[in-house]
């Protein structure tokens, strides 16, 4: 019986994918006087062998089309609302591509970014839900570039975020891309912005000036200014379970894995970040890393770090597609009892690190791995730090002030001129 469905399965396939053919070759075989029973295999098996074994009415193998979706964004300071927001474009679709606008359209249309074009395509790069990158990207969705997605890159559609996106005349940099039925959207990520982000270090960070002891901060004296600074770095992003489970992979190491661990704040996530995040993955099958509490480095460092509190910085960290897994709180020390629970096989850290000074009575966290053998010193592939990036943040605020006052005072000028013009 089996044997018999087997044989009669071509048939099927012809009826369903191929109707017209197959009723023509019905109709041509009764003008003929055949039987239709002879398609069945009974009187006349070697037509039908030959038919089936054709592939005339095999069932094609055409696999669904797979939907490309695109999103661009300056993505200067990467924060976990961005990588949320590629999250939610790559379940649009099936595949994700990503435009970062270029340092020039970025500077025509907001002012110079922190983060220049190298970095930001590092960290575009690096997050788990992308699948091609396209550098220099334009400001705004032009007819040539639109036609371009959609010929070239085969986008079917343009995704962005539900909070306006305008040009400097005031128009949606979204209009075409509406007009042509091919737009789509996802909601925005409250509690964090690059503004906030911003924000928070301009009131707060302490930026030092030259090698010595002496360091400015943009607060004065004035108790008021201090809460004010205070008030600024309360985050306003609520963690869920859902959220992290989201960003979370869902799998854990294999039973012979080689799990490799790595800690740090993984402040202010940059392209420095994503670099050593990369190498120490490369080292093993699973890498785990532990993501310090805001108590841990703010002893370390000092204030005003961390700029992005715990919960902030896993969501981060979590997106890069080279991390399987996070230790949200992670101890400053490595200890026998977390290398046994996590089943860790090497443990390492870069040469980069904001400090690598141990506080008064402190004894080495690393020293348990270290007296296993297996610690390992990574070359850090990037010189970049989070204090690094605090620093350009706050040189470009003081430009752009300086910028405002000089035009101020030309108007100013301008204005005083023409008065006394007029006035004689």
């Amino acid at each position: 019986m089996a044997m018999e469905y087997e044989s009669n399965n071509w048939i099927w396939d012809g009826v369903y994918y191929c109707p017209r053919l197959f009723g023509g070759l019905m109709l041509t075989a009764a003008l003929l006087g055949l039987s239709t029973t002879y398609f069945g295999g009974i009187g006349l098996f070697p037509l039908s062998y030959v038919w089936s074994d054709s592939g005339i009415f095999h069932k094609k193998k055409c696999e669904k089309k797979r939907i490309r979706v695109y999103m661009d964004g300056c993505f200067d300071l990467m924060h976990y609302g961005h990588a949320n927001a590629l999250r939610q474009a790559k379940a649009l679709g099936d595949e994700l591509v990503v435009g970062v606008v270029s340092d020039e359209e970025i500077i025509a249309n907001k002012g110079p970014p922190v983060l220049p074009m190298e970095e930001r395509l590092a960290l575009v790069s690096g997050l788990k839900w992308v699948d091609q990158v396209i550098a220099n990207a334009p400001y705004a969705i032009t007819e040539q570039f639109m036609n371009s997605l959609f010929n070239e890159h085969k986008i079917d559609y343009i995704i962005h975020g539900d909070d306006p996106c305008l040009l400097p005349d005031g128009s949606d940099a979204y209009a075409l891309a509406k007009k042509a039925g091919r737009y789509k959207q996802i909601k925005r990520t409250e509690g964090v912005s690059s503004t906030d982000i911003v924000g928070r270090i301009l009131y707060s960070v302490k930026d030092t000036e030259g090698g010595g002891d002496h360091t400015s901060t943009l607060l004065n004296g004035d108790s008021g200014e201090r809460c004010h600074s205070q008030r600024a770095q309360i985050s306003q992003f609520l963690p869920t379970s859902q959220r992290i489970v989201q960003f979370s992979n869902g799998k854990g190491p294999g039973p012979n894995a080689r799990v490799v661990y790595i800690d740090g704040a993984f402040d202010l996530f940059h392209a420095g970040h994503v670099e050593i995040l990369k190498k120490a993955r490369q080292l093993g099958d699973f890498l785990l890393v532990g993501i310090h509490t805001d108590h841990i480095v703010r002893e370390h460092r000092g204030m005003p770090y961390p700029v992005m509190h715990v919960h902030e910085r896993s969501l981060s960290v979590l997106a890069c597609r080279y991390v399987d897994e996070v230790i949200i709180g992670a101890p400053w020390e490595v200890t026998k009892d977390m290398i046994t629970t996590f089943n860790i096989s090497i443990v390492v850290h870069g040469t980069v690190a904001e400090s690598n000074s141990l506080l008064p009575g402190e004894t080495d966290p690393y020293a348990f791995p270290k007296s296993m053998g297996i610690f390992r010193l990574l070359e850090s592939p990037k010189s970049l730090t989070t204090s690094s990036v605090s620093q350009r943040i706050v040189a470009n605020h003081e430009a752009y002030v300086k910028r405002n006052v000089k035009k101020a005072q030309s108007e100013m000028k301008y204005y005083e001129e023409k008065t006394y013009v007029a006035g004689e």
